[in-house]
């Protein structure tokens, strides 16, 4: 359990993405299994445990701390699990006990321990390990790690530690399972590669580049296709030896969302798509935005009435592999080809073909990127037709050209605390345009967000919020916002729809901080009203999924 406490401190200070890779490298050269495994499988959102709520751990906690300085402690802290490791009374185990307390050991008492004895078990543990150990044990049953590490960098690690391709282990995640001894065993040479008992993996997509000054200059419009860049999200559709899956881009399987898209599914292959709501070309209905699609993610089960309320369709993009084998080394063109007459024979209700877009000059296709024909649209993508299909961002084959973002500029009306290394600082941000109400006008919060500036930035942002606190609401901090005194934040964003879970009525896509105005006033800031011109023409209202933060 040590090792892994190590590890975490190590990746919560550590920012640059090189140096987080070669830290779980090494740990995975090193650790033994089944840790190393079960280490891999926390860190990646793959660890299959009975996750401990926060409530109880409170519990716990109050059972030996004021709850007055406790929640003083919080508030300072900013994190749960770090303020209970650093808080909690140490009782002294004996050398016995200390040497059974490897993380294989701890995940296997917990995978062991029936829901009546969690408590006891959950205490126990915090008695037994000491600051560091603690504080790894209780973001793994919490389930939230908040580290900056995400899947695909924990599979580069991987990748590095063996010397292979990342996209070998792309191809073998979703076939394996934690402790995942058959993939360190081949990562160090000992055995031969897994053998997956599914066919239906899940394969590294191809990503593409966004388009820069000048990059298209000495590029020749004819050797490129243009599609439509939808607002849905990435999909990976398999459909292999009767094994069927649905996985979004970074490789997580969706497919329980989606169950009527996996019924539909007549052909054997790969595909490689956009995952929308509405109707698709070929029955001549709207397609729907992604708040509507956003109604049918991260849920484990589907009602047929959401089923019939939102229904879901692939939009082909690209074909992988046929019912004739891999067709990623062959050119864009043939690929294309073939994905065609796959979907014309396919359910017209839940699968379609990408409209390619005609263009003779790199000025035209500019033009209909700035104003495309449907709202849900988010700019071009464009693809040489000879291009392989090849895992990663390589620059050059496929571009991709977005529509400017919305921008406004708003208040910021509340701040909390971060996490992982940003628990010292307030960093996510809730702003707010005005309106009027009763004949005066008022603040009204429409979103939040937490990245877009720099540390300097931050650092800025942070000082304001402790020297303009006006009210405290748990961890979250009301700050100064009258028309004379405040912060003025541009914020950008993708889109944005209305809402019937915010007060303000409606909810924005993506929205980051683009600058700190501080040459304005918060009395010059955007009002409700401008937000509301921004909502497209016959968008259907968002009813239950946050998009504001």
């Amino acid at each position: 359990m040590q090792a892994f406490a190590e590890l975490l401190d190590r990746l919560v200070l550590t920012p640059q993405r090189n140096a987080k890779i070669r830290l779980m490298a090494d740990y995975f050269r090193t650790a033994p299994d089944p840790d190393r495994g079960y280490a891999l499988a926390a860190i990646a959102g793959t660890l299959d445990i009975a996750t401990v709520k926060p409530a109880l751990l409170r519990q716990l906690m109050l059972e030996r701390m004021d709850p007055i300085l406790f929640q003083y402690s919080y508030d300072y802290v900013g994190d749960l699990a770090e303020t209970i490791s650093l808080v909690w009374e140490t009782v002294e185990p004996d050398e016995a006990e200390v040497a059974d307390l490897s993380l294989g050991a701890v995940i296997h008492r917990l995978q062991s321990a029936g829901r009546g004895d969690v408590r006891g078990l959950v205490r126990d543990l915090l008695d037994r390990l000491d600051g560091s150990a603690r504080y790894a044990f209780l973001k793994l049953v919490t389930g939230s790690m908040r580290i900056g590490v995400s899947a695909r960098l924990v599979k580069q690690a991987l990748a590095d530690m063996g010397g292979v391709d990342a996209s070998e282990i792309e191809t073998l995640w979703h076939g394996l399972e934690p402790p995942y001894l058959s993939l360190f065993s081949w990562l160090e040479g000992h055995s031969e590669r897994p053998a997956l008992s599914m066919p239906a993996v899940f394969h590294a997509v191809m990503l593409a580049t966004p388009v820069a000054d000048g990059d298209l200059t000495n590029l020749d419009p004819q050797d490129y296709a243009a599609e439509w860049k939808w607002d849905g999200i990435r999909v990976q559709l398999a459909n292999l030896d009767g094994t069927r899956r649905l996985y979004s881009r970074s490789g997580d399987d969706i497919s329980a969302a989606f169950p009527d898209i996996l019924e539909a599914v007549d052909f054997e292959g790969i595909i490689d798509g956009e995952l929308l709501v509405g109707g698709t070309a070929r029955t001549n209905r709207a397609t729907r935005t992604f708040s509507d699609l956003q109604q049918r993610l991260n849920r484990k089960t589907v009602t047929r009435k959401t089923i019939e309320d939102y229904p879901a369709f692939v939009r082909g993009y690209d074909l992988l592999f046929s019912r004739e084998g891999d067709m990623r080394p062959l050119p864009f063109s043939e690929r294309r080809a073939a994905l065609s007459g796959l979907i014309e024979a396919a359910s017209p209700t839940h699968f379609d073909l990408s409209p390619l877009v005609s263009f003779s000059s790199w000025k035209e296709i500019d033009q209909l990127r700035i104003a495309p024909p449907d709202p849900v649209i988010e700019g071009i993508m464009l693809k040489r037709w000879d291009s392989p299909y090849q895992s990663g961002r390589a620059k050059g084959p496929w571009f991709k050209w977005k529509r400017e973002p919305y921008n406004i500029d708003a208040v910021l009306m509340y701040a909390q605390r971060g996490h992982g290394k940003r628990s010292s600082y307030y960093s996510d941000f809730t702003f707010g345009v005005w309106t009027e109400v009763d004949g005066k006008q008022v603040l009204v919060p429409v979103g939040k967000a937490y990245f877009g500036f720099t540390d300097a930035e931050l650092e800025i942002l942070d000082r304001f919020v402790r020297n303009n606190t006006v009210e405290r609401f748990g961890p979250v901090r009301s700050v100064r916002a009258t028309a004379d005194h405040g912060f003025v934040l541009e914020i950008a964003f993708e889109g944005i729809n209305r809402s019937t879970r915010h007060k303000s009525g409606v909810a924005m896509r993506f929205p980051r901080i683009a600058r700190l105005r501080a040459d304005k006033l918060p009395r010059d800031a955007d009002r409700l009203e401008t937000l509301m011109a921004m909502i497209p023409a016959g968008t259907v209202e968002e009813m239950d999924g946050d998009l504001s933060s």
